[in-house]
């Protein structure tokens, strides 16, 4: 039997601490009103840990958090998020999001709860700080990436009659990956296809201009060119290089059913063998009151032009 001291008043009943560790959001333990099953814990955050830092500036972290930084990518938007919550929920490793974004993303936080998937309300100014950006839209996802397709799986389990894919030579703007990544979910496009030493991958704000596109479109990461061509052409894909100008016209140009759309990067274009070595050569005619269009904003006409005749 526990006996106090003399002089002190009896203790009562040991509080739990205020804050909850990351990692541990609260156990449904069936007595809570229904409305409050998958509300997040209102805890301080400033008091718990301050926001983690931003991907950028990895080469002051360790090799393990350098390790932890590319297999994991720090996703925010909230149609970005719910597409990964859609199609690949386990991916979800951690997640921050504004009070007033509870409502409606209760059932991710259902899941995270049912999961043991950590989750935590913060304010404005630490989601600004863990996207790296003021359009985060009240939600911040620490997610699993996800691994780039070989080309010859990709075309292996690729289904038979009209296809088109994208092979960006050279675009490194995140967003405009993002954006070109929307309008190919949009068309019902079949891949990105990235050059083998490329440098371009997704990042947080191309998933976020994508809303959603970057989860429907797979990436496939290509080998040596000449082999690439090969194996395209062996599935039945004719390579149209798009160019400013001298190009055949894109509106009355008969297109092939499996096309290959390459574009380049804008100023420099597409490498010159590379374009050598395609079978078209398309052009967008326009005013010419200005030189070419932003290369999301070609890709989204070429993929149109391609839906309308397929």
């Amino acid at each position: 039997m526990r006996h106090d001291p003399p002089g002190k008043p009896p203790r009562g009943p040991r509080q739990p601490p205020t804050g909850q560790p990351w990692g541990r959001p609260p156990r449904d333990r069936g007595d809570a009103p229904p409305e409050r099953e998958a509300r997040a814990p209102r805890t301080p955050y400033a008091q718990q840990r301050p926001a983690e830092p931003s991907h950028e500036g990895d080469h002051e972290l360790g090799p393990s958090a350098r390790e932890r930084r590319n297999v994991e990518l720090r996703l925010y938007g909230l149609n970005a998020v719910r597409a990964v919550f859609a199609k690949r929920p386990q991916a979800i490793r951690k997640l921050y999001l504004a009070e007033a974004r509870i409502p409606a993303l209760q059932p991710l936080l259902k899941w995270c709860v049912a999961n043991r998937v950590g989750y935590r309300v913060v304010d404005e100014e630490d989601l600004h700080k863990l996207a790296s950006s003021t359009h985060h839209e009240g939600v911040v996802a620490d997610v699993l990436r996800e691994e780039p397709l070989a080309l010859s799986n990709w075309l292996r389990d690729l289904p038979a009659g009209p296809q088109c894919a994208i092979w960006l030579d050279g675009v490194g703007n995140p967003h405009n990956f993002g954006a070109i990544l929307r309008s190919a979910a949009h068309f019902g496009v079949g891949a990105i296809l990235l050059p083998k030493h490329s440098t371009l991958s997704l990042s947080g704000a191309a998933a976020r201009v994508a809303e959603g596109g970057a989860e429907v479109v797979p990436i496939v990461r290509l080998g040596r060119t000449d082999n690439s061509i090969a194996q395209l052409r062996s599935t039945g894909f004719t390579l149209a290089a798009t160019v400013v100008q001298g190009g055949s016209d894109l509106f009355s140009a008969p297109l092939p059913q499996r096309v290959i759309y390459v574009l380049g990067a804008e100023g420099e274009g597409m490498d010159h063998e590379l374009a050598a070595a395609c079978d078209l050569r398309l052009s967008i005619p326009g005013t010419g009151a200005v030189e070419s269009l932003n290369v999301a904003s070609a890709a989204a006409v070429l993929l149109a032009s391609w839906r309308a005749r397929s």
